[in-house]
Order: C-alpha cells, then sequence, then structure tokens
C-alpha cells in the first residue's frame, strides 16, 4: 500500500523523537542519559526494535490484503495511488475551509459589477485562519488594556527590574559554588589540613624563590612575622598575590598562572607561618607596619602591595 512518508524516513524520524525527550526530560547532567542510565539505552535499543518489527508486520499486512483483493479492486487501488496527494480529495476539501474560495466555475456568484479596463474584482470572503487570528488578537487587546492600563499591573520597567533581580540572585547562588570565581570581596581564610597542604605545593613551587621555604623571607620580606608593608589579613594577601605588589619593586601578579581558589590556599598557607620564627628570618622591612585585623576597614585598598 502506498504510504504518505517512506518507511526510511518515519522509523528514524519517531526514534529521534522519542530519543530527544528522553534526553530532555531525564536530568542526566552533562553525559547524555543512554550512557549515565543504561537502562535508557537498553529501552531504545528495545523500542527500535519494535518499530522496524510493527513496520514489517505492517507491510506483510498489506500484501496478504493487496493478494485477496480482486482484480477490478487492485485496478481501483492503483488508480487512487497514482492521484498526488495534492490532488487528493482530502487535501482540497483541507484548501477549501482553510480559504473558503470559490471554484472557477462559481466565480460568477462573487464578480463585482464594476470593470476596470477589463479587469474584473471577485467578492471572495477572507480565509477563516486569518479572521480568527485576527478576533485572537482584538481578544488579547482587551486583556492587555485590563491588565495593564486600567488594573496598573506590572509595566516594562518592573518587568526589567523583576528580571534583573532573578538574574542577579542566580548569579550570586552559582559564585556561591564557583571557587575560581573568588575575589577580594569573598575570600576567607581556609584551615582545613588538606587546602593548608595545597597550598604548601604551590607556596613551594613558585615562592620559596623569594621567601624561603620557612617564609622566613629572601628577596622578598619576612612572612612570618606580624609586619606587612600594605596589610596582612587574608584579604589584602590574597588580592596582593592575585594583582602584584608596589610599582617597580613589588612581585609581580600571579592571577595569569595560579587560579583564584589556589591563590586562597597560597594565602592561608602563608598566613599560618605567622609566629614561626623561622632561624635567621629577614629583618622587618622599614616601611612594613604592624597588622591588627581590627585595622583592616582602614587599609587603603587602592594601594595593593606585596610583603
Amino acid at each position: 500500500m502506498k504510504k504518505l512518508i517512506p518507511v526510511y524516513v518515519r522509523v528514524p524520524v519517531i526514534f529521534a523523537f522519542v530519543f530527544g525527550a528522553m534526553e530532555y526530560f531525564i536530568d542526566s547532567g552533562e553525559q547524555p542519559a543512554f550512557i549515565k542510565f543504561p537502562m535508557i539505552g537498553l529501552f531504545l535499543l528495545v523500542f527500535l526494535f519494535l518499530l522496524i518489527a510493527i513496520e514489517i508486520v505492517a507491510n506483510a499486512v498489506d500484501n496478504v490484503t493487496y493478494h485477496l483483493l480482486t482484480e477490478e479492486q487492485k485496478k481501483q487501488l492503483e488508480e487512487a495511488q497514482e492521484i498526488s496527494f495534492t490532488e487528493s480529495k482530502f487535501f482540497k476539501n483541507m484548501v477549501s475551509k482553510l480559504t473558503r474560495t470559490k471554484a472557477i466555475e462559481q466565480e460568477a456568484d462573487v464578480m463585482l459589477d464594476h470593470n476596470y479596463d477589463g479587469i474584473r474584482e471577485l467578492d471572495n470572503v477572507l480565509p477563516p485562519w486569518w479572521v480568527y487570528l485576527f478576533y485572537g488578537t482584538i481578544i488579547f487587546a482587551g486583556i492587555y488594556l485590563v491588565r495593564f492600563e486600567v488594573m496598573g499591573d506590572y509595566d516594562q520597567k518592573q518587568e526589567f527590574e523583576t528580571e534583573m533581580k532573578v538574574a542577579k540572585a542566580a548569579v550570586d547562588e552559582y559564585l556561591k559554588t564557583a571557587p575560581d570565581m573568588m575575589s577580594k570581596e569573598k575570600v576567607t581564610l581556609l584551615t582545613d589540613a588538606s587546602s593548608l597542604a595545597q597550598g604548601k605545593t604551590l607556596y613551594t613551587t613558585n615562592c620559596v624563590a623569594c621567601h624561603r621555604a620557612d617564609g622566613g623571607g629572601q628577596i622578598g620580606p619576612n612572612l612570618t612575622d606580624k609586619h606587612w608593608i600594605l596589610g596582612g589579613g587574608i584579604k589584602n594577601v590574597f588580592n596582593t598575590i592575585m594583582e602584584g605588589g608596589r610599582d617597580g619593586k613589588g612581585m609581580v601578579a600571579w592571577k595569569a598562572s595560579i587560579k583564584p581558589s589556589d591563590i586562597q590556599k597560597v594565602a592561608s598557607y602563608v598566613l599560618s607561618l605567622q609566629g614561626t620564627n623561622p632561624k635567621d628570618a629577614k629583618p622587618t622591612e622599614p616601611e612594613a607596619v604592624e597588622w591588627k585585623e581590627a585595622a583592616i576597614a582602614t587599609v587603603d585598598s587602592t594601594k595593593i602591595a606585596a610583603k
């Protein structure tokens, strides 16, 4: 039997639709659902097998039915199948209902009297789909007018502000769990052994040449006493490592080679060296002053310097 959509198109389209629906509705994170959940893959295989089996059975039934027809019925069926879809009765009825146009034989019924140099005009009705769409816009306009102009519902400015608040809340929620978005404003002192161990490894790799392995200071200043050139504390130390020290004499900025979450660990490890008093530590820098946490609000944030 002739079918509107060939089987080699119909089966892949149906399978792709089901596959896409499962991937959309099943939360599998970054992995495809059929990989994260093997049962989904098994279901898809069974579903594909059933699709093919149904097509085979349907084709077999069509063949059996065709052979049961009489010669006259076979001839009628072949003639019907030779008619294209656009010439079919179904298509013509559908177009007629959507447009309500008159056939050429009936044009005299809707022909207007006036004549423009031999050009005559037909008075066809508007297509129903267009008319119903126009009515829908009128209803929508009425509801909109009452809701926003009469009852004073939210305007575009309020809608924008609401959307911005929602977006900001989403960003803030994301930043809570995004360590690589660490900044001076949100950095906190880490005290767990794992973070300090990682900070020590990074310190050993990048900082010992200037500050010694024990933090006693060499080219760079001593990191174990309470004196800091432009302020201590986790926020200042973090920002100093990230942005670099004083122009022309401080250390380089490490933000290009060390990610913010790791800089937090290095800064926390540096502060853990406070009071260790290593042997032969470098004397306090002349411009350094004793740091107290209570004075953190008075630090000039525009002068970020390395210790």
